[in-house]
């Protein structure tokens, strides 16, 4: 089966000063990489996780599948066509996505009904009976119809996220890009909005890329995850295969820091130490050495290359698995 989705060695860069200030400090290259070297595929119908800490690159490799910020250099494939490098309106009738603050990315000078409807008067086709479509994807999402009059501000944060969850089904897209999709939620939202992915992915066959670390859920919603550090996949594989056997240190450093909900399990020591290093400073050698328990002199000289441990790679010279 063709992959829906196709990322090879994809490059996103940041300049942080100007040409002229760079060249009088003596700065060749006065760019920060947030994605360097990203490769991975997503199989339709299925739920690909991005995990990593805070600054790692997730968002920005979604804005850029997007077109909202400019590949520097790779190929992004959807559906077997190229994707150019800038936002292409025909790929936004196929693909969506889900931003990390379900009220900040509503307008708050529209109707739920507007937000909603609004995909249909920028990308067609028009819809013939705007109240009927309203009302349809609302029902979809799980909303009251009498919502549709209402402002972001007079939304809790559930609704206002059901109101983007609607938002992104109104062109019925194959791709849905979900940046923290429980952000901010209590608890018991949380698993109503999970399952209510969950549903539309049975029935109308959607195929996710969810960002998160949130690692609970990556377990409970995802076919295959890949873990980020710095802009890098240091893991990938299936979400189960990783889980119970994680073969890079960053990865266990993860899951072992996750708290167990049993009291007669005890967890395992965390060994991450320190602090992530700056993009703009970057390690020499393996960029995750000045944090491992497991690092070697190899790994301060030497880049580790993706190797296949079935039914993952993994980028270590000493991986546990």
């Amino acid at each position: 089966m063709r992959p829906l989705l196709e990322i090879e060695n994809l490059r996103v860069r940041y300049r942080v000063m100007g040409a002229l200030k760079a060249r009088f400090m003596g700065i060749a290259d006065p760019f920060l990489d947030a994605v360097l070297g990203v490769s991975f595929a997503v199989r339709p119908g299925t739920t690909f996780a991005l995990v990593g800490e805070s600054g790692s690159g997730k968002s920005t490799l979604a804005r850029a599948i997007m077109g909202l910020v400019p590949a520097a250099s790779g190929q992004i494939r959807f559906d077997g066509a190229e994707i150019g490098g800038r936002a292409d309106p025909g790929l936004y009738r196929h693909v969506a996505m889900m931003f990390q603050d379900p009220i900040a990315s509503l307008s708050p000078r529209l109707t739920v009904k507007s937000l909603i409807t609004e995909p249909f008067l920028i990308h067609g086709p028009r819809a013939h009976n705007p109240d009927a479509e309203c009302r349809r994807l609302l029902d979809m999402v799980g909303l009251p119809a009498n919502l549709a009059g209402r402002y972001p501000h007079e939304l809790s944060g559930g609704q206002a996220r059901r109101v983007g969850v609607a938002r992104a089904l109104a062109l019925a897209p194959k791709l849905i890009l979900a940046d923290e999709p429980t952000a901010g939620l209590d608890v018991s939202v949380q698993g109503e909005i999970l399952n209510l992915m969950a549903r539309l992915q049975r029935e109308l066959g959607l195929t996710y890329v969810v960002i998160t670390h949130n690692l609970p859920v990556v377990r409970h919603i995802s076919d295959d995850m890949a873990i980020m550090y710095l802009g890098r996949f240091v893991e990938t594989g299936p979400t189960d295969a990783v889980f119970e056997s994680p073969a890079h240190p960053y990865t266990h450093g993860l899951l072992a820091a996750q708290p167990q909900p049993d009291p007669a399990r005890r967890r395992q020591q965390v060994e991450l130490q320190g602090e992530v290093p700056s993009p703009m400073q970057r390690p020499p050698g393996c960029e995750f050495h000045t944090r491992c328990p497991r690092a070697a002199t190899r790994c301060r000289g030497e880049a580790p290359a993706p190797r296949l441990i079935p039914p993952r790679a993994v980028s270590c010279h000493f991986p546990l698995a």
